[in-house]
């Protein structure tokens, strides 16, 4: 039987893990020998550099690089446009990538490999997610499913956990965070809340070291290093090594080379986390937000697990460490946790999906229950305040698979039709939410004003939102329809995308 991948798809790193023949998740190494493999494309003329050689070469061919494209899953304004003047969305991209990684596992496994599970951070909305679909679609695979990283990683974890209790993820990658509250339980994993910031991860951090070598530069004469072209790629680069130095070390230097000069700038480890403290007070400050809101103190809390490779910066263990009291476990790689995770999600999604059974690692077998990480709701009329208002029928943190109703009445007399409108976002203001769908629903002929509606809305495990709306006195179904997502590809561009990539050669 071919096995099912699963796959951490990272923001500047990825990994590719399977569970072996003794019931054990292993990540599979890339064709160069590599447990983890950068999440980096270079379109060199008709073929597709993917990885290590990307990125080693990306400071010199930045216009033909991309990183950090899970950054703008989902959003269909961005595009990426090589040298020669073609045009990429973030799919294809990401696509490129997964191909990638599923060939190299191929060439590990020596089997073919269609069936994986991707991770994605457990705040990433409902276009970020589709387009992560699409994105394995685009690449030849059958993506089983969708997993939260901070739950993959927790199911790595608690596959070698004898004792029951609370556990808490914190999760900083490369682009992004996310903090995750769960019970484990004899390999049952129920996620409690969850909560993060799609756009704050390692990056971030780079970005401000990346300034203040720049002003450095700046004060001596030297060019503006963000040229958007080498010399930027350049610094970056050399400011995510020093980044990882000060990991280890208290000390690094920066040496940049511009118009002819060269410069050194040396930075301290306090000076970095001074530079950067801003970035990690976002993330406790979202951190203590979720455990008020769950009602969960720290002496609540039996497990903390720091997963993404971001979590390596001594700062951040510190800071979990002084607020909860105690260190984090120190049993887990961060790297490869969400990759271990996934695998045994994929192995037993596909052993479900096959009719068979499976018993993935000594915890036997594993249940998993997850929640939504955004709220989904209605717009409706305030006839007090007369404006439109945002009304949450399904909440943020609702286990899933989950349905949820909520009830809205007729504005005027005989009215024939309602412009329903599906929202994600809690805030109350239309203005502070994203709308997913506008679609007229047909009202049935005389009804009088202040006729009740039933909106009934059901959300399942792969993040398929479907609609109901019924007339409350009868019970009368009037609407039906499955969520349509507007900032995504079409159909027709999702095939086109995937038969250029089978023409492409992805190395």
């Amino acid at each position: 039987m071919a096995q099912a991948l699963g796959i951490d798809l990272g923001t500047t790193f990825s990994a590719v893990a399977v569970v072996g023949a003794d019931d054990r998740p292993a990540v599979l190494r890339n064709r160069e020998g590599e447990n983890i493999t950068p999440s980096v494309v270079l379109f060199s003329d008709d073929q597709v550099l993917v990885g290590s050689t990307a990125a080693r070469t990306a400071a010199t061919m930045p216009d033909d690089c991309v990183r950090f494209v899970k950054r703008f899953m989902g959003d269909p304004h961005w595009s990426f446009v090589d040298s020669r003047g073609t045009e990429y969305r973030p799919e294809e991209i990401s696509a490129f990538i997964l191909r990638r990684l599923a060939d190299d596992a191929e060439l590990a496994l020596g089997t073919r490999v269609d069936d994986v599970v991707v991770t994605v951070p457990a705040y990433f909305d409902d276009a970020r997610r589709k387009a992560t679909l699409d994105a394995a679609e685009i690449a030849g695979l059958h993506a089983l499913r969708l997993v939260n990283e901070p739950t993959a990683a927790a199911v790595a974890y608690g596959l070698d956990e004898t004792e029951h209790g609370t556990c808490l993820v914190y999760d900083l990658g490369g682009g992004t965070f996310d903090v995750t509250l769960m019970r484990i339980a004899g390999g049952e994993f129920d996620v409690l809340a969850t909560d993060g910031d799609r756009n704050l991860g390692g990056f971030d951090f780079d970005n401000e070291l990346m300034l203040r070598v720049n002003a450095f530069v700046g004060e001596r004469g030297g060019p503006d290093l963000f040229d958007g072209g080498v010399l930027e790629a350049d610094l970056r680069e050399k400011c995510e090594l020093a980044k990882r130095t000060l990991t280890n070390v208290p000390r690094a230097s920066v040496f940049v080379s511009a118009d002819g000069a060269n410069h050194q700038v040396q930075i301290t480890r306090a000076e970095f986390e001074e530079l950067t403290a801003s970035l990690l007070d976002r993330t406790r400050t979202i951190l203590e937000s979720l455990l008020e809101a769950a009602g969960v103190g720290w002496d609540g809390i039996d497990h903390i697990l720091l997963v993404g490779g971001s979590t390596r910066m001594p700062m951040v263990r510190a800071m979990v460490e002084r607020l909860s009291g105690r260190p984090p476990e120190i049993g887990i790689n961060p790297d490869e946790a969400v990759a271990y995770g996934a695998a045994v999600v994929a192995d037993l999604t596909a052993a479900e999906r096959s009719g068979g059974e499976r018993r993935a690692g000594s915890a036997g077998p594993v249940s998993i229950s997850d929640v939504t990480s955004q709220s989904l709701g209605v717009l409706a009329y305030d006839e007090t305040t007369r404006r439109p208002v945002n009304v949450v029928v399904v909440p943020k943190n609702s286990s899933i698979p989950c349905q949820h109703e909520e009830r809205f009445v007729t504005l005027q007399e005989n009215q024939t039709e309602w412009l329903f409108e599906i929202t994600e976002g809690d805030d109350p203001d239309p203005d502070y939410v994203v709308k997913l769908q506008e679609t007229p629903i047909a009202l049935p002929r005389g009804l009088p004003r202040g006729s009740e509606m039933k909106v009934t809305m059901s959300y399942d495990v792969d993040g398929v939102v479907h609609v109901v709306v019924t007339e409350a006195k009868t019970d009368r179904s009037i609407g039906e329809l499955e969520l349509d997502r507007p900032l995504n590809l079409e159909r027709s561009d999702v095939d086109r995308m995937r038969s250029a990539m089978a023409r492409l050669e992805v190395r």
